[in-house]
């Protein structure tokens, strides 16, 4: 199975990392497929920038072993292997022109200077930058200096398109367009892309599939929507989007649905399980509802912050649970502080982790 020729498919075998008697990756195995972009997403320190050296090349394995289009990579230097990395400090060379920043990777290879040049100005064109190739890398702006860079590793045709941290030198809404045309690039080129980042909203925007990493190894896997609506832990809940984690009690399971009581009132919650668990109720700021009074079952609170954002409000209250934070997007109706309002929970949106 390992040396089955895919092109664009990376595959780990229990692959393990230590620096000394530090483990950076514990024994970790995973397939990507041709075509996919990956997101490995996590806090400082959880091994996924590791985890893109060790794909690079830049790193070596400790034990296992790393796969590349069906080929046996382990033992093989950077040099050797079909990859392109865009790095977050762009990496330009600033004495040179933009075409010439882009033709580089071809040029120290075998590459005729005319035909690098022709694919470089043609990578440019790919990424919205035709007509700079005569600039230099100082006479752009950040956003279009990451965009040379993606230019740069593209032109190259590699396998994988590895990127580490491509957006963190741009202020945000210039990580939002660059982020957005990485993605349509990505798509239209059909290229197998690995993306590092910590902003588990970039992560959500442009990837097919996240791995969310943890302590050097994987706490969970799935689409972005998988990990948002069916986090497996209170970390995942947390982690990915805002999260109101409280404490409840699972009475009973039926047909994949739990009966759950919390704070007094009993709701009905989606579940994976067969059968009653010690679980917390993972709610999204989203999906509760505000209202002075109701006849539907809710939970009292009290505000203890409003803030009005222009396209949303957002609450803090203080209730039985503990602390909710709350998004709501009817303007019309904006809550004052020191309100004593009911929540009424969204219980198809609702979430049950184990403890």
């Amino acid at each position: 199975m390992s040396g089955e020729l895919i092109k664009g498919s990376v595959r780990f075998e229990n692959v393990e990392k230590r620096f000394g008697d530090v483990v950076a990756l514990k024994s970790l195995s995973l397939d990507i497929k041709p075509g996919e972009l990956v997101t490995l997403l996590g806090p400082s320190g959880c091994g996924k920038t590791t985890t893109l050296r060790l794909i690079a090349g830049l790193e070596a394995v400790t034990r296992g072993r790393i796969w590349i289009g069906g080929k046996d990579v382990t033992d093989l230097t950077a040099t050797y292997r079909n990859v392109s990395m865009v790095f977050q400090s762009y990496a330009l060379f600033p004495h040179m022109t933009v075409a010439a920043n882009v033709a580089y990777g071809l040029t120290v290879g075998s590459t005729p200077k005319k035909e690098a040049m022709e694919k470089a100005r043609e990578g440019l064109a790919m990424v919205g930058l035709e007509g700079f190739g005569d600039r230099l890398p100082s006479e752009l702006s950040g956003g279009q200096q990451q965009r040379v860079a993606v230019a740069r590793a593209v032109v190259l045709e590699p396998e994988v398109l590895l990127l580490d941290e491509p957006l963190s030198n741009l202020d945000a809404k210039l990580r939002r367009h660059v982020r957005e045309e990485i993605r349509l690039i990505q798509q239209s080129l059909g290229l197998t892309a690995v993306y590092v980042t910590h902003d588990q909203e970039e992560a959500m925007a442009v990837s097919d599939r996240i791995i969310v990493m943890k302590n050097a190894e994987i706490a969970q896997m799935g689409s972005p929507s998988d990990l948002y609506n069916e986090p497996n832990s209170e970390f995942i809940a947390d982690f990915i989007g805002d999260a109101n984690v409280v404490d409840c009690e699972v009475t009973g399971v039926r047909n994949k649905v739990a009966t759950v009581q919390v704070a007094g009132i009993t709701i009905k919650v989606p579940t994976t399980r067969d059968a009653p668990f010690d679980a917390s109720l993972v709610i999204r700021p989203q999906n509760i509802t505000l209202a002075h009074e109701t006849k539907k079952a809710s939970i009292e609170g009290n505000i203890t912050y409003a803030a009005y954002l222009g396209n949303q409000v957002q609450y803090t209250l203080d209730s039985p649970v503990g602390e909710i934070f709350v998004v709501d997007n009817h303007m019309a109706d904006m809550f004052q502080k020191g309100s004593t309002v009911r929540m009424v929970l969204n219980q198809k949106k609702l979430a049950l982790v184990p403890k």
